[in-house]
C-alpha cells in the first residue's frame, strides 16, 4: 500500500504578496510555523532551518521558489539530521489569488519513501495531518496580528 499524501488548504483574507512574505521570510516562519526561530536562504537549493523548543531543529532543502505563487521544500522527519534518502518528505505551498484574498494549498508527499515500516509511515503522516491543521491556524492568527487578516480552513 502507498501512504497517501496530505492535501489541505486555507482561505486567507490577505493579498498573495503578504501571504508569500509570511510563508517565505524567516522572521515570520520562526513565529507561526516554528516557535523558536527560523533561517532561510530563499533560492532553489537553499536551506531552511526551523526550530521548535519542544521538538528540536529540522532542516530543509528548497526545491521551488516562484514568488507569490509556489514555494516547495524537502524537510527531515527527525530533528538534528541532514536531508538524506529515506528521511524526508516534500512540502509544496501554492498561493492562488481569490478575490481580495489568497487560497493557500499545502501538499506534503513522500511518506511512502521514508525508511520506516508502513505503520510508521502512516503514523508520521497522521502526525503531520494534525500538525498542518494546527500550523495553518497559527498562520491565520499570525496574519491577523500583523495585518488584520482572517481565514478559514
Amino acid at each position: 500500500m502507498t501512504t497517501p499524501q496530505i492535501e489541505t488548504e486555507i482561505l486567507i483574507d490577505a493579498p498573495v504578496e503578504k501571504v508569500w512574505q509570511v510563508v517565505t521570510q524567516a522572521d515570520h516562519l520562526g513565529t507561526w510555523f516554528a516557535d523558536d526561530g527560523a533561517e532561510i536562504d530563499l533560492r532553489v537549493g537553499g536551506t531552511l532551518t526551523l526550530r521548535w523548543r519542544e521538538h528540536g531543529t529540522y532542516r530543509a532543502r528548497i526545491d521551488v521558489v516562484e514568488p507569490n505563487r509556489c514555494f516547495a521544500f524537502r524537510w527531515t522527519t527527525s530533528p538534528d539530521t541532514e536531508i538524506a534518502p529515506g528521511n524526508h518528505t516534500r512540502v509544496e505551498l501554492t498561493l492562488t489569488p481569490q478575490g481580495d484574498g489568497t487560497r493557500l494549498s499545502v501538499v506534503e508527499s513522500g511518506f511512502d519513501t521514508l525508511a520506516r515500516s508502513e505503520a510508521d509511515q502512516l503514523a508520521a503522516r497522521q502526525e503531520n495531518v494534525e500538525g498542518w491543521a494546527h500550523e495553518l491556524g497559527e498562520l491565520r492568527d499570525h496574519l491577523a496580528r500583523i495585518g488584520g487578516a482572517t481565514g478559514t480552513a
